[in-house]
C-alpha cells in the first residue's frame, strides 16, 4: 500500500495548514489537539525516512512547551498583580505574519505581476543603466529568495520586537520612495541592506510587502548585477506618478491583512 505524505516547506506551512482545514480561530488555537497532529505528521515522516529540517523539530518542542504552561494551574496571587499573557501570543503572531508573507506573493503571482513588472526572459536580456554596466532584471521570485535568506541570517543576531511598534506597509512604501528620490536615477539600492536596516522581523515583513507593491505598481524595478547576486532596487516608470499624501495608500494595508 502506497502511503502520500504531504510535503511542507516549513513548520509555519504544517501549522497553517492544519489550522486552516479544521476551520480552528488562529485567535484561539487548541493547542494540545495542534501538538498531537503536528507530532504525528512529524513522526510519519520519520518513518518514511523523509528529511526534516530542524526547525520541524525547534516547532514540534515549542508546541510541547506551550501545552505545558497552559496545562499549568494559574496563580491566583500574579492574576491580581497583572493578567498573565497567553502563551499562545507569539505563535499565533508567527502564523499571521507567515500567512501574510504567502499571500502576498500568491496574489502577486495570480496577477501575472513578474510578466508586467519585470523584462521578460531575464536570463538572456539585458539593458544599460546610464552610469553603470549592464544588468540583469530581476523577478519576484528571486525578491523571496533574499527576503528568505534575510530571515534566516537574522534568527542569529538580535531583533527589537517592542510591543506594537511596527511600520505599517504605506509607512514602508514611503520609506522606499525616499531613498529611491534622493538617489540617481539609475542608481541601484540594495534590498539586502534596507532589510538589515529594520530593527524588528515585523518591519522586515512590512518592507517586503512594500517592495512588492511597488512593483505591481510598476514604481520601481528589480535589478541583479550578476546571476543570483544581490537584488538592487531603482526607479520604474511610474515612479514620479507615486502620490506623496499617505492618503493615497491608506487602502494599501488592506490587501495584505
Amino acid at each position: 500500500m502506497n502511503f502520500h505524505l504531504e510535503h511542507y516547506e516549513g513548520p509555519l506551512d504544517l501549522l497553517l495548514d492544519l489550522i486552516r482545514k479544521q476551520q480552528i480561530n488562529i485567535y484561539d488555537i487548541p493547542i494540545a489537539r495542534i501538538t498531537a497532529q503536528y507530532l504525528d505528521y512529524v513522526q510519519k515522516a520519520m518513518e518514511l525516512d523523509i528529511e526534516l529540517s530542524s526547525e520541524f523539530v525547534y516547532m514540534a518542542a515549542t508546541l510541547i512547551h506551550i501545552k505545558s504552561k497552559l496545562l499549568l494551574p494559574r496563580d491566583p496571587e500574579l492574576d491580581k498583580i497583572a493578567a498573565e499573557e497567553d502563551p499562545r501570543v507569539e505563535l499565533v503572531e508567527r502564523l499571521i505574519e507567515h500567512e501574510r508573507f504567502k499571500n502576498a506573493a500568491e496574489m502577486l503571482q495570480q496577477k501575472r505581476v513578474v510578466e508586467d513588472a519585470t523584462w521578460s526572459n531575464p536570463q538572456i536580456r539585458e539593458f544599460l543603466a546610464d552610469d553603470e554596466g549592464p544588468a540583469l532584471a530581476a523577478t519576484i521570485f528571486d525578491l523571496v529568495k533574499t527576503f528568505q535568506g534575510v530571515l534566516e541570517r537574522a534568527k542569529n543576531r538580535p531583533m527589537y520586537e517592542i510591543g506594537k511598534e511596527t511600520v505599517s506597509v504605506p509607512e514602508m512604501m514611503e520609506f522606499v520612495r525616499n531613498h529611491l528620490a534622493h538617489s540617481r536615477r539609475q542608481e541601484n539600492i540594495s534590498v539586502t541592506h534596507l532589510f538589515e536596516r529594520q530593527r524588528s522581523r515585523r518591519n522586515m515583513i512590512s518592507l517586503f510587502l512594500a517592495i512588492l507593491e511597488l512593483v505591481k505598481r510598476n514604481a520601481v524595478e528589480l535589478t541583479q548585477r550578476e546571476a543570483f547576486g544581490d537584488i538592487g532596487l531603482r526607479r520604474g516608470p511610474a515612479f514620479d506618478d507615486l502620490k506623496e499624501s499617505a492618503r493615497d495608500l491608506a487602502t494599501v494595508e488592506q490587501d495584505y491583512q
